[in-house]
Protein backbone atom coordinates (compact mmCIF):
# COMPACT_ATOMS: atom_id res chain seq x y z
CA UNK A 1 0.00 0.00 0.00
CA UNK A 2 1.03 3.48 -1.01
CA UNK A 3 2.52 6.06 2.03
CA UNK A 4 -0.28 7.29 3.76
CA UNK A 5 0.01 11.49 3.95
CA UNK A 6 0.25 13.48 6.68
CA UNK A 7 -2.06 15.64 8.75
CA UNK A 8 -1.13 18.55 6.15
CA UNK A 9 -0.79 16.50 2.98
CA UNK A 10 2.80 16.00 3.06
CA UNK A 11 4.59 12.50 2.43
CA UNK A 12 5.62 10.77 5.55
CA UNK A 13 9.47 12.32 5.86
CA UNK A 14 12.19 9.70 5.86
CA UNK A 15 12.52 7.40 8.87
CA UNK A 16 8.87 8.29 10.25
CA UNK A 17 6.60 5.80 11.15
CA UNK A 18 3.25 5.51 10.58
CA UNK A 19 0.12 3.45 12.05
CA UNK A 20 -1.41 1.15 8.93
CA UNK A 21 -3.04 -1.58 11.06
CA UNK A 22 -6.12 0.11 10.74
CA UNK A 23 -6.67 -0.34 6.77
CA UNK A 24 -5.30 -3.93 7.10
CA UNK A 25 -8.22 -4.52 8.32
CA UNK A 26 -10.84 -3.67 5.93
CA UNK A 27 -11.57 -4.89 2.32
CA UNK A 28 -9.14 -4.08 -0.90
CA UNK A 29 -11.75 -0.81 -2.14
CA UNK A 30 -11.75 0.65 1.62
CA UNK A 31 -7.81 -0.01 1.62
CA UNK A 32 -7.37 1.97 -1.85
CA UNK A 33 -9.68 4.74 -0.38
CA UNK A 34 -7.99 5.10 2.96
CA UNK A 35 -5.52 7.70 2.32
CA UNK A 36 -8.28 10.10 1.83
CA UNK A 37 -10.26 9.03 4.67
CA UNK A 38 -6.82 9.16 6.74
CA UNK A 39 -5.90 12.62 5.08
CA UNK A 40 -9.09 14.78 6.29
CA UNK A 41 -9.82 12.94 9.41
CA UNK A 42 -6.49 13.88 11.76
CA UNK A 43 -6.63 16.75 14.06
CA UNK A 44 -6.00 19.07 14.20
CA UNK A 45 -7.30 20.25 11.27
CA UNK A 46 -10.65 20.59 10.70
CA UNK A 47 -12.69 23.39 9.14
CA UNK A 48 -10.70 27.05 8.31
CA UNK A 49 -8.19 28.38 6.57
CA UNK A 50 -7.28 24.53 5.74
CA UNK A 51 -10.83 23.01 5.10
CA UNK A 52 -10.97 23.75 1.47
CA UNK A 53 -7.21 22.80 0.45
CA UNK A 54 -7.91 19.27 2.53
CA UNK A 55 -11.19 18.31 0.61
CA UNK A 56 -9.15 19.18 -3.07
CA UNK A 57 -6.08 17.32 -1.93
CA UNK A 58 -8.31 14.11 -1.67
CA UNK A 59 -10.85 14.81 -4.47
CA UNK A 60 -9.29 11.55 -6.85
CA UNK A 61 -9.79 9.81 -4.36
CA UNK A 62 -13.03 11.04 -2.59
CA UNK A 63 -15.42 9.05 -5.10
CA UNK A 64 -13.92 5.69 -4.55
CA UNK A 65 -14.15 6.60 -0.83
CA UNK A 66 -17.86 6.93 -1.37
CA UNK A 67 -18.13 3.74 -3.12
CA UNK A 68 -16.24 1.78 -0.56
CA UNK A 69 -18.50 2.75 2.31
CA UNK A 70 -21.85 2.50 0.03
CA UNK A 71 -21.33 -1.57 0.12
CA UNK A 72 -21.70 -1.16 4.12
CA UNK A 73 -24.62 0.89 4.11
CA UNK A 74 -22.42 4.33 4.79
CA UNK A 75 -22.62 7.66 3.58
CA UNK A 76 -19.96 10.17 3.65
CA UNK A 77 -20.85 13.73 4.41
CA UNK A 78 -18.21 16.77 4.20
CA UNK A 79 -18.67 19.77 5.84
CA UNK A 80 -19.71 21.31 2.14
CA UNK A 81 -22.50 18.71 2.12
CA UNK A 82 -26.11 20.18 2.19
CA UNK A 83 -26.85 17.35 4.57
CA UNK A 84 -24.41 18.11 6.81
CA UNK A 85 -25.97 19.00 9.87
CA UNK A 86 -25.81 23.14 10.09
CA UNK A 87 -26.05 23.16 13.98
CA UNK A 88 -22.47 21.18 14.28
CA UNK A 89 -21.09 23.11 11.17
CA UNK A 90 -21.88 26.50 12.68
CA UNK A 91 -19.33 25.17 15.72
CA UNK A 92 -15.67 26.03 15.73
CA UNK A 93 -13.50 22.81 15.12
CA UNK A 94 -16.69 20.60 13.22
CA UNK A 95 -15.32 17.23 11.29
CA UNK A 96 -14.18 17.82 8.16
CA UNK A 97 -15.61 14.63 7.46
CA UNK A 98 -18.67 12.74 8.63
CA UNK A 99 -19.74 9.02 7.94
CA UNK A 100 -22.90 8.47 8.52
CA UNK A 101 -25.55 4.92 8.99
CA UNK A 102 -29.01 5.78 9.24
CA UNK A 103 -30.76 9.05 7.73
CA UNK A 104 -31.04 12.16 9.45
CA UNK A 105 -34.22 14.21 9.65
CA UNK A 106 -35.38 17.82 10.12
CA UNK A 107 -36.66 17.13 13.03
CA UNK A 108 -32.85 16.15 14.52
CA UNK A 109 -32.47 19.85 14.48
CA UNK A 110 -34.31 19.72 17.68
CA UNK A 111 -31.96 17.74 19.62
CA UNK A 112 -30.69 17.18 23.26
CA UNK A 113 -28.05 15.52 24.15
CA UNK A 114 -28.29 13.41 27.10
CA UNK A 115 -24.80 11.88 28.68
CA UNK A 116 -23.30 10.53 32.20
CA UNK A 117 -21.73 7.80 33.77
CA UNK A 118 -20.77 4.92 32.40
CA UNK A 119 -22.10 3.20 35.98
CA UNK A 120 -24.89 4.86 36.98
CA UNK A 121 -27.44 3.93 39.78
CA UNK A 122 -30.61 2.74 39.66
CA UNK A 123 -31.93 6.59 40.33
CA UNK A 124 -29.62 8.06 37.37
CA UNK A 125 -31.39 4.86 34.87
CA UNK A 126 -34.65 5.97 35.83
CA UNK A 127 -34.56 9.94 35.90
CA UNK A 128 -32.86 8.77 32.21
CA UNK A 129 -35.78 7.13 31.09
CA UNK A 130 -38.55 9.61 32.17
CA UNK A 131 -37.05 12.38 31.14
CA UNK A 132 -36.56 11.13 27.67
CA UNK A 133 -39.69 9.81 27.19
CA UNK A 134 -41.11 12.45 27.97
CA UNK A 135 -38.79 15.07 25.70
CA UNK A 136 -39.06 12.64 23.21
CA UNK A 137 -43.11 12.92 23.71
CA UNK A 138 -42.20 16.28 22.59
CA UNK A 139 -40.45 15.84 19.19
CA UNK A 140 -37.37 15.94 20.21
CA UNK A 141 -34.12 14.03 19.38
CA UNK A 142 -31.67 12.52 21.97
CA UNK A 143 -28.20 12.33 20.83
CA UNK A 144 -25.79 10.31 23.50
CA UNK A 145 -22.30 7.95 22.50
CA UNK A 146 -23.67 4.46 22.82
CA UNK A 147 -21.29 3.97 25.88
CA UNK A 148 -22.05 1.97 29.14
CA UNK A 149 -24.75 3.13 31.80
CA UNK A 150 -26.39 6.62 31.32
CA UNK A 151 -25.77 6.75 27.29
CA UNK A 152 -27.47 3.41 26.62
CA UNK A 153 -30.22 4.05 28.60
CA UNK A 154 -30.71 7.72 27.13
CA UNK A 155 -30.77 5.58 23.51
CA UNK A 156 -32.76 3.22 24.41
CA UNK A 157 -35.69 4.98 26.17
CA UNK A 158 -35.73 7.26 23.45
CA UNK A 159 -36.60 3.98 21.50
CA UNK A 160 -39.20 2.69 23.44
CA UNK A 161 -41.06 5.90 23.18
CA UNK A 162 -41.21 5.67 19.64
CA UNK A 163 -38.97 8.72 18.84
CA UNK A 164 -35.59 9.63 17.29
CA UNK A 165 -31.95 9.18 18.46
CA UNK A 166 -28.25 9.64 17.24
CA UNK A 167 -25.17 7.99 18.73
CA UNK A 168 -21.40 9.51 18.22
CA UNK A 169 -19.00 6.94 17.88
CA UNK A 170 -15.73 7.23 19.19
CA UNK A 171 -14.18 4.33 16.46
CA UNK A 172 -14.84 3.79 12.79
CA UNK A 173 -18.65 3.40 11.86
CA UNK A 174 -18.26 -0.43 10.80
CA UNK A 175 -17.28 -0.82 14.55
CA UNK A 176 -19.49 -0.70 17.37
CA UNK A 177 -18.35 -0.51 20.88
CA UNK A 178 -18.95 -1.88 23.65
CA UNK A 179 -19.61 -4.81 21.61
CA UNK A 180 -22.84 -5.92 23.59
CA UNK A 181 -24.76 -2.69 21.98
CA UNK A 182 -24.26 -4.58 18.73
CA UNK A 183 -28.39 -4.79 18.56
CA UNK A 184 -28.58 -1.58 20.03
CA UNK A 185 -26.73 0.38 17.16
CA UNK A 186 -28.73 -1.65 14.76
CA UNK A 187 -32.14 -0.08 16.18
CA UNK A 188 -30.70 3.15 15.97
CA UNK A 189 -29.76 2.64 12.32
CA UNK A 190 -33.45 2.43 11.67
CA UNK A 191 -34.63 5.22 14.03
CA UNK A 192 -31.77 7.62 13.41
CA UNK A 193 -28.32 7.39 12.57
CA UNK A 194 -24.97 6.61 14.06
CA UNK A 195 -22.18 9.04 13.21
CA UNK A 196 -18.70 9.17 13.35
CA UNK A 197 -15.88 11.16 11.88
CA UNK A 198 -13.14 8.63 12.22
CA UNK A 199 -12.02 6.47 9.40
CA UNK A 200 -13.38 3.21 8.57
CA UNK A 201 -11.46 0.53 11.02
CA UNK A 202 -10.57 2.90 13.45
CA UNK A 203 -10.34 1.26 16.81
CA UNK A 204 -12.19 2.62 20.05
CA UNK A 205 -8.87 4.22 21.56
CA UNK A 206 -9.38 6.23 24.46
CA UNK A 207 -8.40 9.47 22.65
CA UNK A 208 -11.03 9.48 20.38
CA UNK A 209 -13.88 10.02 22.92
CA UNK A 210 -12.69 12.98 24.19
CA UNK A 211 -13.04 14.65 20.69
CA UNK A 212 -16.21 13.01 19.56
CA UNK A 213 -17.99 14.63 22.68
CA UNK A 214 -18.19 18.16 20.93
CA UNK A 215 -19.77 16.56 18.15
CA UNK A 216 -22.22 15.09 20.47
CA UNK A 217 -22.89 18.74 21.33
CA UNK A 218 -22.66 20.67 18.38
CA UNK A 219 -25.48 18.41 16.63
CA UNK A 220 -27.60 19.72 20.02
CA UNK A 221 -29.23 21.98 21.09
CA UNK A 222 -28.40 21.70 24.70
CA UNK A 223 -26.82 18.85 26.80
CA UNK A 224 -28.21 16.73 29.71
CA UNK A 225 -25.53 15.52 32.42
CA UNK A 226 -27.78 13.09 34.61
CA UNK A 227 -25.32 11.27 36.73
CA UNK A 228 -21.32 12.27 37.04
CA UNK A 229 -18.52 12.06 39.29
CA UNK A 230 -16.04 14.60 39.73
CA UNK A 231 -13.42 13.49 36.68
CA UNK A 232 -16.38 11.69 34.22
CA UNK A 233 -15.94 12.06 30.68
CA UNK A 234 -19.54 13.52 30.34
CA UNK A 235 -18.07 16.88 32.39
CA UNK A 236 -16.34 17.10 28.73
CA UNK A 237 -19.76 17.17 27.08
CA UNK A 238 -20.79 19.70 29.06
CA UNK A 239 -17.56 21.98 28.96
CA UNK A 240 -17.66 21.62 25.09
CA UNK A 241 -21.29 22.66 25.52
CA UNK A 242 -20.47 25.67 27.41
CA UNK A 243 -17.74 26.47 24.76
CA UNK A 244 -19.96 26.21 21.82
CA UNK A 245 -22.78 28.50 23.48
CA UNK A 246 -25.35 25.69 24.02
CA UNK A 247 -27.75 25.13 27.09
CA UNK A 248 -25.98 23.03 29.95
CA UNK A 249 -28.52 20.85 32.02
CA UNK A 250 -27.80 19.05 35.40
CA UNK A 251 -30.16 16.57 37.40
CA UNK A 252 -29.31 17.09 41.50
CA UNK A 253 -28.34 13.80 43.29
CA UNK A 254 -27.71 12.64 46.87
CA UNK A 255 -24.82 14.84 48.60
CA UNK A 256 -23.63 11.57 49.50
CA UNK A 257 -23.24 10.08 46.32
CA UNK A 258 -19.86 10.44 44.55
CA UNK A 259 -21.86 9.88 41.09
CA UNK A 260 -23.49 13.24 41.72
CA UNK A 261 -20.52 15.31 42.59
CA UNK A 262 -20.10 16.39 39.09
CA UNK A 263 -23.47 17.17 38.02
CA UNK A 264 -23.85 19.49 41.49
CA UNK A 265 -20.57 21.09 40.36
CA UNK A 266 -22.12 21.86 37.26
CA UNK A 267 -25.16 23.19 39.02
CA UNK A 268 -22.84 25.63 41.34
CA UNK A 269 -21.40 26.78 37.85
CA UNK A 270 -24.23 27.87 36.13
CA UNK A 271 -25.67 24.77 34.94
CA UNK A 272 -29.65 24.73 34.70
CA UNK A 273 -30.90 22.27 37.39
CA UNK A 274 -33.37 19.89 36.12
CA UNK A 275 -36.40 18.04 37.65
CA UNK A 276 -38.56 17.31 34.97
CA UNK A 277 -38.49 17.66 31.31
CA UNK A 278 -41.00 20.69 31.21
CA UNK A 279 -37.68 22.81 33.09
CA UNK A 280 -35.56 21.52 29.46
CA UNK A 281 -38.24 22.72 27.53
CA UNK A 282 -38.65 26.46 29.17
CA UNK A 283 -35.01 26.96 29.39
CA UNK A 284 -34.85 25.90 25.58
CA UNK A 285 -37.92 28.03 24.37
CA UNK A 286 -39.87 25.40 22.61
CA UNK A 287 -42.65 23.85 21.78
CA UNK A 288 -43.44 20.43 20.20
CA UNK A 289 -41.08 20.12 17.43
CA UNK A 290 -44.29 19.12 15.12
CA UNK A 291 -45.92 22.79 15.55
CA UNK A 292 -42.65 24.57 14.86
CA UNK A 293 -41.63 22.42 11.54
CA UNK A 294 -45.11 23.51 9.95
CA UNK A 295 -44.59 26.96 10.86
CA UNK A 296 -41.37 26.97 9.00
CA UNK A 297 -43.42 25.13 6.30
CA UNK A 298 -46.07 27.69 6.53
CA UNK A 299 -43.37 30.79 7.12
CA UNK A 300 -40.52 29.58 4.97
CA UNK A 301 -37.49 32.29 6.15
CA UNK A 302 -37.07 35.90 4.32
CA UNK A 303 -34.15 37.88 4.20
CA UNK A 304 -35.14 39.83 6.89
CA UNK A 305 -35.95 37.06 9.29
CA UNK A 306 -32.37 35.90 8.08
CA UNK A 307 -30.32 39.43 9.17
CA UNK A 308 -31.97 39.69 12.42
CA UNK A 309 -31.22 36.26 13.04
CA UNK A 310 -27.71 36.82 12.02
CA UNK A 311 -27.91 39.91 14.76
CA UNK A 312 -28.09 37.57 17.35
CA UNK A 313 -25.93 34.97 19.19
CA UNK A 314 -26.51 32.66 22.51
CA UNK A 315 -25.50 35.58 24.68
CA UNK A 316 -28.99 38.01 25.52
CA UNK A 317 -29.40 41.11 23.57
CA UNK A 318 -31.70 43.52 24.54
CA UNK A 319 -34.58 44.84 22.05
CA UNK A 320 -33.62 48.27 21.47
CA UNK A 321 -29.59 46.99 20.88
CA UNK A 322 -31.23 45.19 18.23
CA UNK A 323 -33.59 48.03 16.90
CA UNK A 324 -30.35 49.99 16.70
CA UNK A 325 -28.63 47.43 15.05
CA UNK A 326 -30.87 45.75 12.64
CA UNK A 327 -32.27 49.75 11.37
CA UNK A 328 -35.49 48.92 11.52
CA UNK A 329 -38.33 50.42 14.02
CA UNK A 330 -39.16 48.50 17.02
CA UNK A 331 -42.72 47.22 15.54
CA UNK A 332 -41.44 45.74 12.65
CA UNK A 333 -38.13 44.29 14.66
CA UNK A 334 -40.98 42.85 17.71
CA UNK A 335 -42.92 41.42 14.77
CA UNK A 336 -39.93 39.30 13.19
CA UNK A 337 -38.93 38.14 17.09
CA UNK A 338 -41.94 36.98 17.53
CA UNK A 339 -42.04 35.12 13.81
CA UNK A 340 -38.92 33.52 14.87
CA UNK A 341 -39.79 32.66 18.24
CA UNK A 342 -42.73 30.64 17.10
CA UNK A 343 -40.42 29.35 14.67
CA UNK A 344 -37.59 28.10 17.76
CA UNK A 345 -35.09 30.11 16.33
CA UNK A 346 -34.81 32.41 19.26
CA UNK A 347 -35.86 32.55 22.62
CA UNK A 348 -36.94 35.49 24.72
CA UNK A 349 -35.39 35.27 28.34
CA UNK A 350 -37.46 38.03 29.91
CA UNK A 351 -36.94 41.56 29.97
CA UNK A 352 -36.85 41.98 26.49
CA UNK A 353 -33.46 40.06 25.80
CA UNK A 354 -33.64 37.38 22.89
CA UNK A 355 -31.04 35.00 22.07
CA UNK A 356 -30.82 32.59 19.19
CA UNK A 357 -31.94 29.14 20.51
CA UNK A 358 -28.75 26.66 21.31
Amino acid sequence: MSALPSPRGEPPAPGERRDETGPDLLPTPVQQAWPFAWYVHPRPVFLGGNRVRLLRGGEKLFPALCEAVAALGVQVLTCLDPQYPERLRAVPGAPALLFLKGALQPADDWALAVVGTRHPTAYGRQVTQRLVTALVGHGLTIVSGLARGIDAEAHQAALQAGGRTLAVLGCGIDQVYPPEHRRLAARIVEHGALLSELPLGASPEAGNFPARNRIISGLSRGVLVVEAGERSGALISATCAAEQGREVFAVPGSIFSPKSQGTHRLIQQGATLVQSAQDILEALNMGPVGEQLALRALLPPDEAEGRLLALLGSEPLHIDEIVRASGRSAAEVGALLTTLELKGLVRHLGGQHYAQTG
